[in-house]
Parts: structure tokens; sequence; C-alpha cells
């Protein structure tokens, strides 16, 4: 096998977006190059370059199909490893099933981020696929913080239709008077119309605030202050903010999809019914008041923490990436 291995890294998000594929795309560069791994990113819109790549790695099913086909046309014999989005198993497979479906026979290999994916794919594509847990660094040391006036749940991702981004927001309207609870909500909005929702509800709802998109060592900091993190997602692929928070050792209330109990375990305790706002209500009030549910949500994101280190995804991609190069 050559020393050096040039991979070409598909990603449907343009440079500079904070979006999931794009994030992920560079965590990934970040980790190989160190290895001696020469990684070029590319949009979809790429034109294949003039010479082989040892290896293509492509992120999103159906956002990439047509960018699989064009680099499997210009180099046939070149391995493709396709890593799979929530949106492709949950959205795209059944509204666009011929693309996503496409994609996934001219892959040589499947990536999910989460443990729960193969019940959710046809029979035939389990042989084909990997699991690679996407990974966190540990938050610097929090300075001790005074009491607050606010007990804060955070929600950090963009604003829409599948993460069902208003529910926190929704579940602390008219909580009782003595309540602290406030929803801190990070991320930008996915259209206009998500955009005038969330100030609508900050215009209605005291204990909402959305501060709109944010640096990542932001989001960070605010994972250091909250009391706990809300994902209400409807699909998911596996969030990396689930990493990040168990990481940082921060509870989650979680909506019970296969995307959460894939990263969180069958076992963790903070699930609620996707889309019960009632159900998310008695959570987060819980979150505020049961001193023993909210340090035994604390002791399980901690201890799924050592899924989600730096070396552990490195390894993962690496004994992928070098079994289909060294085939």
């Amino acid at each position: 096998m050559k020393q050096r291995l040039d991979i070409a890294l598909i990603t449907p998000a343009a440079p500079g977006s904070r979006a999931g594929n794009r994030t992920t795309a560079s965590r990934w560069a970040a980790l190989l190059r160190p290895l001696g791994y020469r990684v070029t990113i590319h949009v979809p819109e790429d034109v294949p370059t003039d010479r082989a790549p040892d290896l293509v790695l492509a992120l999103h099913a159906w956002r990439s199909h047509d960018a699989i086909r064009a680099w499997k046309q210009v180099y046939p014999d070149c391995p493709l490893i396709l890593v799979l989005t929530g949106t492709d198993v949950y959205r795209f497979q059944f509204s666009e099933p011929e693309k996503v479906y496409a994609s996934m026979d001219l892959a040589d290999a499947l990536i999910g981020l989460h443990d729960c994916l193969e019940e959710d794919l046809p029979e035939r594509y389990g042989p084909k696929l990997h699991v690679v847990h996407q990974s966190a660094e540990p938050l610097p040391p929090q300075r001790v913080q005074p009491k607050r006036r606010n007990v804060d749940i955070l929600v950090a991702g963009h604003l829409r239709e599948e993460k069902d981004s208003l529910r926190a927001a929704i579940a602390v309207r008219d909580l009782p008077l003595d309540s602290r609870l406030r929803v801190i909500q990070l991320g930008g909005a996915h259209s206009e119309e998500w955009a005038e929702a969330a100030r609508e509800e900050m215009h209605r709802n005291p204990r909402y605030r959305w501060l709109g998109d944010q640096p990542r060592w932001r989001v960070r900091q605010w994972m250091g202050r909250a009391r706990a993190m809300v994902i209400s997602s409807r699909m998911e692929g596996g969030a990396n903010v689930v990493s990040e928070a168990c990481v940082a050792g921060l509870p989650i209330v979680a909506s019970d999809i296969a995307g959460n109990r894939g990263l969180l375990g069958e076992d963790y305790a903070g699930y609620y019914p996707v889309g019960s706002s009632a159900a998310l209500r008695e959570c987060l009030l819980r979150i505020e008041r049961d001193e023993v549910w909210w340090r035994r949500l604390r002791e399980q994101v901690t201890a799924r923490a050592p899924l989600f280190r730096p070396e552990v995804e490195r390894r993962a991609l690496v004994d992928i990436i070098e079994r289909f190069v060294c085939a």
C-alpha cells in the first residue's frame, strides 16, 4: 500500500457552512491528515480530478448522488465509501428511493453514524454497513459559576422540520410561576418561515430565546452553562451534538427515535415520545426539580462518552479505509 493515500471527500455543504455534513467532512479531514492521508474536500458540483484518488468518501446518498455516479464513471476501480445521513435513511429512502439506492449500490461500503441504523435499511445492505461514532473534544475547564436565576435548557441545531426545532420552546409555555426553566436555542433557520416562527415564539414566550447561528466555541460555552440539552428530532442520522453533550457530561432529554437510541443506548432514561410537548414538559420540570434523576442522566451520558473519543473515531475510519484500499 502507498505510504500516502489520496482521499477525495465529497460533502453537499459548501465551505464555511456550519451544517453537520460540512462539520463531519472537516473533522474527518483533520483526523486523517496527521496520519499521512492527503484529503481534499469537494462539493458535489466539482468535476472529478484528472488524477485518480485512492478512495472516494462521499457524504449523503441523495444530495451527492450525481457526484457519486460521476466519480464512479471516471474511476470505476476506485473504492467508494458512502456515509448515510439521517435524511437519507428516514426521508429520501422513501421519497427518492431510486437515487438513494443507486448511490448505495455503487458504494463499496456504507458508513452509518449510530448503532441502530441497520434496522431501518433493506436487509441486502447489512453486509456493507459499518458504524463510526462521531467524536467530540472535552470542554475546557469551567470557572465556578454563581447560582443563576434561570435553569437553562439548551437546544443546538439548525431550525428545520426534521429537528422539530420549536418543541422545547412549546414545552415551556405556561409553566408554574415558580419554575426557573428557560430554553436557549442556537442555530440558523433553514428558511425565513422558521426564522419568523422563532421570532414569534420569543414574542409570546418569555422562557424562550433564539440566538441564531453561533460559532462552535460559543455553542460549547453554552453547553458548559446549561442544566441539560434537548434533542427533539423527528429523524436523526447520529447527531454530533449528542456526542458533544455526552463528552461534556451534559444530561440529554431526547426524542425516542432510532438515531438517538443508537447513540445513547436502549436503556437511557431520558427519552420522551417524539412530538409530545406534554411529555417533554414533564421531563424538563423533572430536570429542574428531581436532582436524583438529573444525576442519573448525567451518569448515563458520561458512561457513553468513551465511545465518542477522537481516537476511537479515527481508528474506526482508518480500519474501513485501509480494508478497502488494500482489497
